[in-house]
């Protein structure tokens, strides 16, 4: 059992993660959701977390980080997730309110009682950045950073670096110089591990849940087809799966190094196999990875009716 917390900007993948987690409830118990600026602004993802709640009438805490990164001014990238970060889906607006504790304070707290907790960052690293400058002697309880970020080959918000990591490069450096646990889901396993076209007419069904993610794929979807690919990514997937199954994914070991500046580097990183404790995955089975991600939205249209 997995004690989580989902660092998130959601985001339609987030929420595809979101689900899957949702449907391991025995093998990944769900603490909290700490929102951080990514997709979209503070205010949007905090709201599109808490109208998830409330459709599927689950009250989990949602705690409020970070609205902008340490050093940089906020970039929201409505191109992926339209203006509301979730574009697609008609909820009504949340009943349900955030904590008034701030995300930060909030791990704090948490971990000077506890510890074993693993955090799972789907978005910058705004959030955990904050809490492991100002408080660095906590590292000792994350038990590990499972996060979608970073780029091995090429980017995809400049030449060569991954958004998540660009939106806040000194965060995202401060989370690997930290000396947690740390495994990365670099932009080519979530190529690797991800979905076809095809596939996501699956859930045109009548289950709560699956509505739910077919509104999500109809929108996320255009970015794909409008560069005429076959298949796409689910990003924020990929770090649930790898809790889930980690013999899924072949997996490298050695050091994460962020570069801070440049207009084609600023936010790339650097991994040097063999040098690091970090831990990279490169490559997924595609087909076992979608098996329990459907698998996953098939229970829960049982659950929540």
């Amino acid at each position: 059992m997995h004690r989580i917390i989902v660092d998130t900007d959601p985001g339609h993948d987030d929420i595809m993660a979101i689900l899957t987690a949702l449907a391991h409830s025995s093998e990944l118990e769900l603490l909290s959701f700490c929102t951080v600026a990514g997709n979209q602004t503070l205010e949007k993802v905090t709201n599109n977390i808490l109208k998830v709640e409330d459709y599927l009438g689950i009250d989990i805490p949602v705690y409020k980080g970070c609205d902008h990164p340490l050093v940089k001014e906020n970039k929201p990238q409505p191109a992926a997730h339209g203006e509301s970060g979730m574009d697609g889906p008609i909820l009504p607006e949340p009943v349900l309110k955030p904590q008034k504790e701030t995300a930060v304070e909030y791990y704090k707290e948490l971990l000077k009682k506890e510890d074993k907790v693993t955090i799972i960052a789907l978005a910058p690293l705004t959030n955990l950045g904050t809490l492991l400058k100002e408080a660095p002697e906590l590292s000792d309880h994350i038990e590990q950073i499972v996060l979608m970020g970073g780029a091995l080959h090429g980017g995809n918000i400049n030449k060569y670096a991954e958004f998540n990591i660009w939106h806040d490069p000194e965060a995202a450096k401060i989370v690997f110089d930290s000396g947690v646990k740390t495994v990365m889901a670099p932009l080519e396993v979530c190529y690797a591990g991800g979905i076809m076209l095809r596939e996501t007419k699956r859930f045109n069904r009548k289950g709560k849940v699956s509505k739910l993610v077919k509104d999500l794929f109809d929108f996320y979807c255009r970015y794909a087809i409008d560069r005429g690919w076959d298949s796409t990514a689910v990003f924020d997937l990929i770090p649930i799966l790898y809790l889930l199954n980690e013999d899924l994914f072949v997996q490298k070991k050695g050091k994460i190094d962020v570069i801070l500046d440049g207009e084609d580097t600023q936010g790339q990183t650097l991994f040097k196999e063999g040098e690091g404790d970090h831990i990279v995955l490169i490559d997924a089975d595609r087909e076992g990875c979608m098996k329990i991600f459907f698998d996953a939205i098939d229970q829960l249209d049982e659950r929540y009716i």
